[in-house]
């Protein structure tokens, strides 16, 4: 998987692409449009044999060769380096001649684009109007262009190749072929270089990066130093593999920078989610990735606070679960979003985002000890509260809540795939509904904001009533969501009022907000060490023993990273080093037996003596807040370190 400034490109080991479609389609996307649905390499007729797959830091390098026996070895070899660089692919194809005679062969790439949209691509079986789009094609001399057309809507993909290949059209279809004739002297050389540049529908043209991959790797590679180059500060008595966890986190942070733009008008790199589907500005995901990377980047966090109140909403509009002061959850740009086929391009439907933009505000200035973003944006914060209070529930029920979209997230919390949000026999929690921990994250926003109104804002009047509402609420909470029998926190409570009592990982988020005093706080976290929440990998999203928990569901019984963090970081906080240092090592572990990389989920399986974790089928990788959970495991063995 190739990924640069917010497009990524997945190949297959040789460095081809089939079109796929369904939970991991490959091509080459550029802002949630795939501009490369075919490219398959064949020498003489044929696919190559794969030597060596496609690897390589932040490139893919492949090595191919012909079909052959031990008696009868391949006369050719073919290097494959291929690069991403914003919105173009680079090419370097170096064939070499094995034997001591002259040799002829015929290179040929078939190449197409579909342009199609990424939620066409995704497995819900929806089916979208796209009446009057089409794809022309026009060849030239050295190469080939695809252009897409709806309405007001282009895009296009150009194909160009030096020396200039012979261009041929299918008998039917856009599919074109580009070959060269290539004569390799005895035990000669010969290259071809081939560019896919991609221009995104409703974009400015990328920047045009170096025309060889050599020189396309050195520029990614200097910008990722930038990011990576100066270490997390160490923290004694942590594991190697911990450290090893924390490094190739970076990386990946550094790979999924998307670009953004501030209320100013500013260029920012903000963490996009995750690839192949998320790759954007996710308010919950950037948010909570900012958060864990902050005592180590902090300029992550600054850039998605720019980007957030940017795009924070300033009026109603239903279609989008927009309203004034919300925090963005979701951006696309591509063309179902443009022509409102689905709701997003802007769309809001998150509960926690807003109180979670208040907290990075104020965690922010804490940790970097400069008051200066939080002064600039004492508005958007103002805007956030009263959005919390007027649409956000506070003052009607006392929480925040979320009703289904129907047409959008049924569930709006982090769990937010349908059904997550149930009671113990499975049953999907209805109306408006208040999740537990976007109650922590409402109480932590409005401590961290009556510090902020009493510190930087001038305002001591006001911090005295957010910290009051903070008090109240700290107490309501405790009264309606403390389930006695179980000596746990309920998930929810409906529109009734009634406790969705499945007992899930979302009270382990309550200790990292700090609504819960210590003895419940101890409690909980003891909880969710015991065996139906802990399975030697990490803390399960429901328990198991309950009717809807399912060890490959998405949010009832699976694993995931960021989630373990949020626990872990509110382990330490009450003082459960144990404990946090259990979770940490299973993660840690885990992230081992992946070449050091966290998957934003995994299945949540009982360990097993002798076996690794079992693979979630659907997880992205590189996901951002996996990518930043060891640094918040890292924080956490920092709090240990220090008692």
């Amino acid at each position: 998987m190739l990924v640069h400034a917010g497009t990524f490109a997945a190949l297959s080991g040789g460095g081809d692409i089939s079109g796929t479609r369904g939970t991991s389609p490959d091509g080459l996307f550029v802002r949630d449009a795939r501009h490369l649905s075919h490219w398959r390499l064949t020498v003489d007729g044929t696919e190559p044999t794969v030597l060596v797959p496609a690897y390589g830091d932040g490139g893919a390098a492949a090595v191919l060769t012909a079909a052959a026996t031990r008696d009868e070895p391949s006369p050719w070899t073919l290097h494959r380096r291929q690069a991403l660089f914003h919105g173009r692919l680079t090419e370097n194809l170096r064939l070499g001649n094995n034997t001591a005679r002259e040799i002829t062969v015929i290179v040929a790439i078939d190449a197409d684009a579909d342009f199609a949209d990424q939620f066409e691509l995704r497995s819900d079986r929806r089916i979208y109007d796209k009446a009057g789009a089409h794809i022309t094609v026009s060849d030239s001399a050295d190469g080939t262009r695809f252009a897409y057309h709806r309405e007001e809507w282009q895009a296009d993909t150009t194909v160009t190749a030096d020396p200039e290949p012979a261009v041929t059209p299918a008998s039917r279809g856009t599919l074109r072929t580009l070959a060269w004739r290539v004569r390799l002297s005895p035990h000669g050389t010969a290259e071809i270089t081939v560019r896919v540049t991609a221009q995104a529908g409703g974009a400015d043209p990328s920047p045009v990066g170096p025309p060889v991959v050599r020189s396309v790797l050195a520029l990614i590679r200097r910008e990722r130093d930038d990011f990576t180059d100066e270490p997390p500060l160490p923290v004694r008595d942590v594991s190697d593999e911990l450290v090893r966890a924390c490094e190739q986190g970076l990386r990946d942070l550094a790979r999924l920078r998307v670009p953004a733009v501030g209320p100013d008008g500013e260029d920012l790199l903000v963490p996009g989610a995750g690839v192949p589907w998320f790759l954007t500005l996710f308010g919950r995901d950037s948010l909570l990735t900012s958060h864990f990377a902050l005592p180590y980047r902090p300029e992550l966090a600054e850039a998605t606070l720019r980007a957030l109140a940017a795009t924070q909403a300033t009026a109603y509009d239903p279609a989008r679960i927009a309203q004034p002061g919300k925090i963005v959850h979701e951006i696309r740009h591509g063309e179902l979003a443009h022509f409102r086929q689905v709701p997003y391009g802007r769309y809001y439907g998150s509960v926690d985002s807003t109180p979670l933009f208040l907290t990075l505000l104020g965690a922010h200035a804490e940790q970097t000890g400069d008051p200066s973003l939080a002064r600039r944006f004492e508005s958007h914060a103002r805007a956030a509260i009263g959005w919390m209070f007027a649409d956000g529930g506070l003052d009607e029920r006392g929480y925040l809540t979320y009703e289904a979209d129907t047409h959008g997230l049924l569930n709006q919390n982090w769990k937010d795939s349908e059904g997550a949000v149930c009671f113990t026999d499975g049953t999907q929690a209805t109306g408006s509904i208040a999740v537990a921990e976007a109650q922590g994250y409402a109480y932590d926003a409005l401590r961290r904001s009556a510090q902020l109104a009493r510190t930087v804002w001038d305002d001591p009047a006001w911090a005295d009533e957010l910290d009051a509402h903070a008090k109240a609420l700290r107490e309501r909470f405790h009264t309606d969501f403390w389930m006695p029998e179980q000596h746990f926190y309920a998930l929810a409570l409906d529109g009734t009022g009634r406790q969705v009592d499945a007992l899930a990982s979302d009270a382990g988020h309550l200790l990292w907000s700090g609504i819960l005093d210590d003895v419940h706080a101890q409690a909980v976290g003891r909880r969710l060490l015991e065996p139906d929440f802990f399975t030697g990998w990490g803390i399960r999203t429901l328990a198991a023993g309950q009717a809807p928990h399912h060890p490959l569901s998405y949010h009832r019984g699976s694993i995931w990273p960021h989630d373990n963090a949020v626990i872990t970081l509110g382990l330490a906080r009450h003082g459960l080093h144990a404990e946090a240092a259990t979770v940490t090592a299973a993660l840690v572990e885990a992230a081992a037996r992946h070449g050091d990389r966290l998957p934003e989920v995994i299945a949540g399986h009982t360990r097993q003596e002798d076996e690794g974790p079992v693979p979630y089928p659907h997880a992205c990788s590189p996901q951002a807040w996996a990518a930043a959970t060891p640094l918040a495991l890292l924080t956490a063995a920092g709090a240990r370190a220090e008692t």
